[in-house]
């Protein structure tokens, strides 16, 4: 699939129901037992984490669906294999896998934010060591249908400095900081998502 293709085939299954399949639902449930089991466990830490970096993936895909109404083409676009397309570029499994990712990744952190691995604080190290590992895996997902990266010098290096670091640096490093901090960070982040989504997808349609 090229890319005008794969463009016109995201755009035209945004956000239609045509295609949605009852796993999402299970999908859905998973993600609500496990922020409710850390919620039970009051790993606040851990669900600041996760929070954040979902937070920060919504703000990503907000811009790349911006990119698409003012270029013609976002830099990476789902045009196939999702049962419900949220924006351009993210389909409703991508994003729940990624409102668990922080979580997740926030339990190979040791207790002690001043440990170093390799000479490297363990925040940074796993931040840079998450990013690489969902750059990496982006390479076999681009070689699939479902996922195009669209312009030629778009790929795992750009995807690995300018998406994914800034994901794992925000979920890694808020793991540590005070409750205030977390939920500034978070709560503000939320409040420019949603105001954007309302402005650019619900009222001027551009998204």
């Amino acid at each position: 699939m090229n890319n005008p293709e794969a463009t016109q085939a995201a755009l035209s299954i945004l956000r239609s129901g045509e295609n949605f399949n009852w796993y999402v639902i299970t999908l859905l449930a998973f993600v609500m037992y496990i922020y409710f089991t850390e919620i039970e466990k009051k790993n606040w830490k851990g669900i600041a984490a996760g929070l954040s970096l979902y937070m920060v993936h919504w703000f990503f895909e907000i811009m790349n669906a911006l990119i698409q109404h003012f270029s013609g083409h976002a830099l990476w676009t789902v045009p196939t294999g999702t049962s419900f397309l949220l924006l351009v570029g993210v389909g409703v499994e991508l994003s729940l896998m990624f409102s668990i990712a922080g979580l997740i990744f926030s339990k190979l952190l040791p207790a002690d934010p001043k440990t170093k691995i390799f000479g490297i604080n363990s925040r940074l190290f796993f931040a840079i060591f998450n990013a690489a590992f969902f750059s990496i895996f982006e390479i076999f997902l681009a070689k699939t249908p479902a996922f195009v990266w669209v312009y030629p010098w778009w790929g795992a290096l750009p995807v690995f400095v300018t998406v994914y670091i800034p994901f794992f640096v925000v979920s890694m490093y808020s793991y540590d900081w005070k409750p205030k901090l977390q939920k500034q960070v978070i709560g503000g982040l939320a409040i420019v998502n949603i105001v954007m989504l309302i402005v650019f997808a619900g009222i001027l349609k551009w998204i």
